[in-house]
């Protein structure tokens, strides 16, 4: 599920207002919420990407991006 255009208004909203009069616990925690589903969305776009792509090696092995990042993840324990 990607993030909507009203979603981004919403954090853009929050974040004036932040700046402006500052917020109230209910809309920080608001703001929290929707800049996690963001930096999600953000995070899930960019897999998708890194899955279609293929680079040769100066071996000549094809080596898919996506695959060869996850596995690095796998070792850190993420």
């Amino acid at each position: 599920m990607g993030i909507t255009q009203k979603q981004i208004d919403r954090i853009n909203e929050l974040a004036r207002k932040s700046k402006a009069e500052g917020l109230t616990s209910e809309e920080k925690m608001e703001q929290a919420a929707l800049r996690q589903e963001y930096i999600a969305a953000i995070r899930r776009n960019l897999r998708g990407q890194l899955d279609r792509i293929d680079v040769k090696e100066k071996d000549g092995t094809i080596v898919n991006l996506g695959e060869k990042y996850d596995k690095r993840n796998y070792k850190k324990g993420n």
